[in-house]
């Protein structure tokens, strides 16, 4: 039965990513359990939910569609049809039959024939006409009977209409000097209360601060600290530590609370939600000469990472006195008491503050922050990218592609709520059968053409591919014939886009060896012949713009002689002949790959020197651009090197090298050797090594970025006996550098490619002993 819910799932959710109804997002929480599904809805027009985008859950029987499913907000929802813990009340999630009480037909209740996208439409209907019938939430059905404007003000109190913060870092635009909340009195009053309301995630497992106050040596004097059922007041008295816990206090379930503690001598009470208050005595009672000299607010932390808040804070104050609990209760809505919110968390659109000060004797927390939950008067826009300019200003967009609530500032879309991606397992997606075996893959897109992917055969006959991405799969686009085609390059200049091959083959007996680039015909709506170059031995072309000027760098291996040591040559591009020329000429040895980047205003070109003739075991070198050309850098001792990888992660940036082989006058030639990563030290103005890595024969490595997480890949090609091998994909894992995460079966890999598009993130590889390319696909969770 659950292989028959499970195929039923399945097609459900390729229908409703095929033609999504409007203003409803759905499908598995995971591709590991389709029978968990999340959804956002968007409030419907003309009604008091206009504007908001609410989550829910859907939950699935094993013996569906014969049973319905069961539905519930996870967000704080006031409607007639919704139970106050979020499940949803409708005839249509009802049971197949007659209903016992005669309430509703058995035409309005579940059958097989109902869908997931019935159910969602339902709910939206739901919405916008409550059934006061229902009896799901009496005090709503009341209210909707019997005073609709009360109703209409309380139900646009909802978790999607709430505004909090949340803390990215514990950074010093979080802190301010306790004299500027203690004015005239260096003393922390012996009688006061602390009014919050938060939100913490069902995941919370550690303590975490809602605010400390610490000495400028880092000694505590006083902080409010929360876990999952417990809150606690910690006090540092010069004398004697004290610790007021309440235990079992409920706040860690992704749900909004307002909170009251009020500490007045030897007695504390804590009122959430203007419930009954709890109750603690102590032995001591709260200090009377608790000094704040020299001592610092830091809000949402301890002023380090640990116990850093992860939840969201919206209001937070300390009032000196009795109890002010009778100051913010009762309320229409208890968990979102308001005392003191801080107006950007009121008014609508967002203004950036660039610094904190404090406002009264509220805590001064509300700036340079990111905010979350945000929910606007405004129509919520839903589906491919839009435009932001001053005329969409103040709208959010929902991107059902990035999994994202965007909010337009005038010019640049704002991540509101974002999902972070991280890898969880790479799935084999796609088998390209190539005519030949493959030695390079170049992706480009071409504006309203899309995304293609030119690949370097081996075979002269019937030449190189190119593949273009359609409906989520590559599909051969062009044939292009040439001589054993090593690498291709692709080069925009204005509207025009160019696409260089280097050819790898010896000529006919009296020719000479030529590498061609070609130019996309938008008529013709392909790429044709353009211009020839003299090259030897091509490996690799690198295309690059200094300013206004355009480059094609040409990695020259070898003469038809079979000298390794040569030139390679730099061409500009003419504006006047529209031609590539001869810049500049650098001396090489078996060049095998260039690699452009720059680091502030500064331009350089890094040459990856595989063999001198005699050996592998030799210098690489790095270029920078000065006075109008590359002049020498740096040069670091390679081993048959065969490719420059540069990345950045924050502000370190990094070079890594693929080292082919080892092999010194001619001696025994050595695949499984290090590879070697260097990171770009300011001081020297050098690159260190910063990490070995082993490898087998590695002919490239490609750089990518998931969320907040950052890989390699290697091309593992050859161990001395075998082409196939396992190439890795290492993740990056701090002071402990890359570590090895993923395995992947290649057979003589020879190119690694990330893209990413509207189905995903993808890896492509290549292979130089396969008429076998593959691209695979990273599952994310």
């Amino acid at each position: 039965m659950a292989g028959t819910a499970l195929k039923r799932l399945m097609a459900e959710y390729k229908q409703l990513t095929l033609n999504p109804p409007e203003g409803i997002v759905a499908g598995p929480v995971n591709e590991e359990n389709f029978f968990e599904w999340e959804a956002l809805i968007m409030g419907p027009e003309d009604t008091c939910f206009e504007g908001g985008v609410f989550p829910a859950i859907l939950s699935f029987p094993s013996d569906y569609p014969l049973s319905p499913p069961k539905m519930k907000f996870t967000c704080d929802m006031f409607h007639p049809n919704i139970y106050p813990d979020g499940r949803v009340c409708i005839s249509i999630l009802h049971a197949p039959g007659d209903d016992p009480m005669g309430y509703e037909s058995s035409a309005e209740r579940w059958s097989p024939v109902q869908s997931v996208e019935k159910i969602l439409l339902s709910v939206v209907s739901m919405l916008a006409e409550p059934n006061d019938e229902s009896g799901a939430n009496v005090d709503a059905s009341k209210m909707w009977r019997e005073d609709r404007e009360q109703f209409y003000r309380l139900a646009k109190q909802i978790d999607g209409d709430v505004r909090g913060v949340r803390f990215s870092s514990p950074s010093p635009a979080l802190s301010f000097p306790a004299s500027e909340l203690f004015i005239n009195c260096s003393t922390f009053p012996a009688e006061f209360s602390i009014v919050a309301t938060l939100k913490l995630p069902h995941t919370l497992q550690m303590s975490e601060y809602v605010f400390s106050v610490l000495r400028e040596e880092g000694h505590l004097l006083l902080a409010l600290r929360v876990s999952a059922e417990r809150l606690q007041l910690l006090v540092g008295a010069p004398d004697a530590r004290q610790q007021l816990t309440f235990r079992g206090v409920q706040i860690a379930d992704g749900r909004w609370h307002s909170l009251v503690l009020a500490v007045s001598g030897r007695y504390a009470v804590l009122t959430l939600d203007c419930g009954i208050p709890l109750e603690l005595e102590q032995k001591m009672p709260f200090p009377t000469n608790l000094s704040t000299k020299s001592s610092w607010v830091h809000v949402g932390s301890r002023k380090r990472w640990k116990g850093l808040f992860s939840g969201l804070l919206r209001q937070l104050s300390l009032l000196p006195g009795s109890d002010a609990t009778l100051r913010v209760c009762p309320a229409a809505k208890p968990s979102l008491a308001e005392l003191a919110v801080p107006p950007v968390l009121l008014d609508f659109p967002i203004k950036h503050v660039d610094h904190l000060s404090p406002y009264g004797n509220q805590f001064s927390y509300w700036a340079a922050v990111r905010l979350q939950n945000l929910k606007a008067q405004v129509r919520v826009m839903l589906g491919p990218t839009k435009v932001c300019s001053q005329m969409e200003q103040g709208q959010l967009w929902l991107d059902t592609l990035k999994k994202g609530l965007f909010l337009c500032d005038g010019t640049h879309w704002l991540p509101v709520l974002q999902e972070k991606e991280r890898l969880d397992y790479v799935d084999d997606y796609q088998d390209l059968h190539t005519s030949s075996e493959t030695l390079d893959i170049e992706l480009f897109q071409i504006p309203g053409a899309g995304l293609f992917a030119a690949m370097a055969h081996r075979a002269a006959t019937p030449g190189s591919s190119l593949y273009r991405w359609n409906n989520g799969s590559f599909q051969l686009y062009q044939n292009i014939s040439m001589l054993r085609a090593h690498s291709w390059r692709h080069v925009t200049i204005g509207r025009q886009v160019f696409l260089a091959v280097s050819n790898a083959m010896h000529p006919a007996e009296g020719q000479r060896e030529q590498s061609v680039i070609y130019k996309w015909s938008v008529r013709k709506r392909k790429f044709v012949h353009y211009q020839t170059l003299h090259t030897h031995s091509a490996r690799d072309w690198e295309a690059f713009h200094i300013s206004n000027d355009t480059f094609l760098a040409v990695a020259n291996h070898r003469t038809e002689a079979g000298n390794h040591n040569i030139e390679s040559v730099i061409y500009k591009w003419n504006p006047s002949t529209s031609i590539f020329e001869v810049n500049q000429t650098l001396p090489t040895s078996g060049a095998y790959d260039w690699e452009f980047f720059t680091v502030g205003t500064y331009h350089f070109l890094a040459v990856a020197n595989a063999f001198d003739g005699s050996s592998t075991y030799i210098d690489s070198s790095i270029y920078v651009w000065f006075e109008g050309a590359f002049q020498d850098f740096q040069t670091i001792r390679t081993c048959g090197a065969t490719d420059w990888e540069m990345f950045q992660i924050g502000n370190r940036v990094f070079l890594a090298v693929a080292n082919g082989h080892m092999l010194y006058n001619h001696g025994q030639s050595l695949y499984a050797i290090n590879s070697t990563i260097y990171e770009l030290d300011m001081s020297t103005k050098m690159f260190l090594k910063f990490q070995d890595i082993i490898t087998y024969s590695a002919v490239d490595w490609e750089f990518f970025t998931l969320g907040d997480e950052h890989f390699l890949v290697v091309a593992n090609s050859y161990d001395g006996s075998s082409y196939s091998l396992n190439s890795v994909i290492y993740r990056w894992q701090g002071y402990e550098g890359f570590v090895p995460a993923h395995w992947l079966p290649t057979i003589g890999c020879s190119d690694w490619e990330f893209f990413t598009c509207a189905e995903g993130s993808y890896l492509m590889y290549s292979s130089a002993k396969s008429s076998l390319s593959k691209v695979f696909k990273l599952r994310t969770h």
